[in-house]
C-alpha cells in the first residue's frame, strides 16, 4: 500500500472513537498488551511522562515536551487527535513520525490488526510505542486518549503522572459525576509513582488522596507550591492553571538535568518546539480571528471568560458540536449579543447545524446555518468590520477545518 492507501485503510477499516464515538471503544487493556507483546513491549525501552485530565492536558503534554527538549533531551510525544494531519500525534523534538514508518509498521502488522480486530487508538499506542523505541527516546510524554484505567496508553509505568482539570465530558462512557470521571482518570496513578494533580477540586480531591495512599505514591497538588511566574507562548489565561501543574510533574522528575532556563524558554517556545495548534490561536488580526479547540463546558467556560477580556465592536461565533456533548447546558454560556453562524463538523458525528441552531434559539442564540465550517466563516468575515472578533470553535473537529 502506498501511504496514502495505508491511511485511507486505517481510517476507513478500523473503528476510531473521533469518528464513531462510544462503539468504537474497547473498554480493556487485552488488545493492546497482546500486540505490545507481538512488538516486543517497546513501551519498557525508554522512559515516559504519562499526563491525563479533561481539559489542559494537551496543553500540558506540549509544555512537558518543549521544557525537556529545550533541556537538550529527544523526546517524544503521543497526543490525540490530529488536526490536519495524522503524523501530528507521533513526534520526535516536535518532527512528526516519518510517512515510511507509518507505512511500514501497518504492512507488517496489518494481517494481526485485521485478526484481532484492534481498534484505530490501540493500533496507533502501538505504532507510537515501536517508533519511540527504535528512535531510542530519553522520555516520551504519553497523553492518554480517553479516560485512564482502561486507556491503551495505560501500560506504561511512567516517572511521574499528571492529571489535569476534571470536567463532565463522555458522561455516557466515564461516569455521570466528577467522581466517577475521576477514578477513571486516577487509573493512571502506579504504584511507588509520584502523581501531580493541576487542579485541586473538591469532589475528586478525595479520591485522588486515597487511590496515591493505596498505592504508596506521593501526591502534589500543584495548588499548594509556592511557583516562580512564567509566561507561555500558548495564549489564554487559563494556560496559567496548566503551567502550575507542568512546573510541579518537572520538579518530580528524578534523573533529569532540568534549569530554570529551560523551563523558562521551553515554556515561552511551546508551538515553535512542538507545533501544537489550536489552543487560543490567533488566525488574523483585523478583525480578529481566534480558533479554540475547548468543548465541553469547562474547557468552553475558560475560553468564555478570555473573550470577555478583548476589545470588539461586535462579536462574531462560528459554532459547532459533535452530537454526544451537552449541547443545551453549553449554550446556556455564550453571550447572547454575539452573532452566530452555526455549523456541522465534516464528521459522522458532527451536530447536524440546523438542530444546533434551533438548540441555540431556545437559549436566545440568533443566527443562520451553514453547511459547512468554511462556509460559516467565510459569511462570518464577510460580515466583521475591522474592529470585530471571531471566534471559531465548539469542537475538535471545527478547529480543524480553519487552521
Amino acid at each position: 500500500m502506498t501511504y496514502k492507501e495505508t491511511l485511507d485503510w486505517m481510517f476507513g477499516q478500523l473503528p476510531m472513537y473521533q469518528q464513531k464515538g462510544a462503539a468504537a471503544l474497547n473498554a480493556k487493556l487485552d488488545n493492546i498488551i497482546h500486540f505490545s507483546d507481538l512488538l516486543g513491549n517497546p513501551h519498557t525501552k525508554f522512559k515516559t511522562i504519562h499526563v491525563a485530565g479533561t481539559n489542559g492536558k494537551g496543553s500540558s503534554s506540549h509544555m512537558l515536551a518543549s521544557i525537556l527538549q529545550e533541556a537538550g533531551y529527544k523526546v517524544g510525544l503521543y497526543t490525540s487527535p490530529h488536526l490536519k494531519d495524522f503524523r501530528e500525534r507521533i513526534k520526535i523534538n516536535g518532527r512528526p513520525v516519518d510517512k515510511k514508518f507509518v507505512k511500514e509498521f501497518i504492512d507488517g502488522n496489518k494481517t494481526f490488526l485485521e485478526k484481532h480486530g484492534l481498534s484505530f487508538f490501540e493500533m496507533t499506542v502501538g505504532m507510537a510505542f515501536s517508533y519511540f523505541a527504535k528512535a531510542k527516546m530519553d522520555i516520551a510524554v504519553i497523553e492518554v486518549g480517553l479516560g485512564g484505567r482502561l486507556d491503551s496508553t495505560n501500560i506504561i509505568t511512567p516517572e511521574v503522572s499528571l492529571i489535569t482539570n476534571i470536567g463532565l465530558d463522555h458522561v455516557q462512557i466515564l461516569g455521570d459525576t466528577l467522581e466517577k470521571i475521576a477514578l477513571e482518570k486516577a487509573g493512571i496513578i502506579k504504584p511507588g509513582v509520584p502523581v501531580v494533580i493541576s487542579e485541586r477540586q473538591p469532589e475528586t480531591e478525595t479520591i485522588f488522596n486515597l487511590i496515591a495512599h493505596q498505592l504508596k505514591s506521593k501526591i502534589v497538588f500543584a495548588d499548594e507550591l509556592s511557583l516562580p511566574v512564567h509566561t507561555t507562548d500558548l495564549l489564554g489565561d487559563y494556560q496559567e492553571r496548566n503551567m502550575r501543574g507542568v512546573l510541579a510533574c518537572v520538579w518530580q522528575l528524578e534523573g533529569f538535568d532540568i534549569s530554570q532556563d529551560h523551563i523558562s524558554n521551553g515554556l515561552k517556545k511551546v508551538v515553535a518546539n512542538t507545533g501544537l495548534m489550536g489552543r487560543w490561536q490567533v488566525l488574523k488580526q483585523k478583525p480578529l480571528v481566534v480558533c479554540d479547540t475547548a468543548h465541553n463546558k469547562e474547557g468552553l467556560l475558560w475560553v468564555l471568560q478570555q473573550i470577555k477580556k478583548q476589545q470588539y465592536r461586535q462579536l462574531h461565533i462560528v459554532l459547532g458540536f459533535v452530537n454526544d456533548k451537552d449541547v443545551k447546558g453549553v449554550l446556556q454560556m455564550f453571550p447572547k449579543e454575539a452573532k452566530y453562524y452555526f455549523v456541522k463538523p465534516n464528521i459522522t458525528r458532527g451536530m447536524d447545524m440546523e438542530e444546533l441552531a434551533s438548540l441555540a434559539l431556545q437559549q436566545g442564540l440568533k443566527g443562520m446555518a451553514y453547511k459547512t465550517v468554511k462556509k460559516g466563516l467565510k459569511a462570518a468575515m464577510a460580515s466583521a468590520e475591522t474592529e470585530d472578533m471571531v471566534y471559531v470553535g465548539g469542537s475538535t473537529f471545527v478547529v480543524a477545518e480553519v487552521v
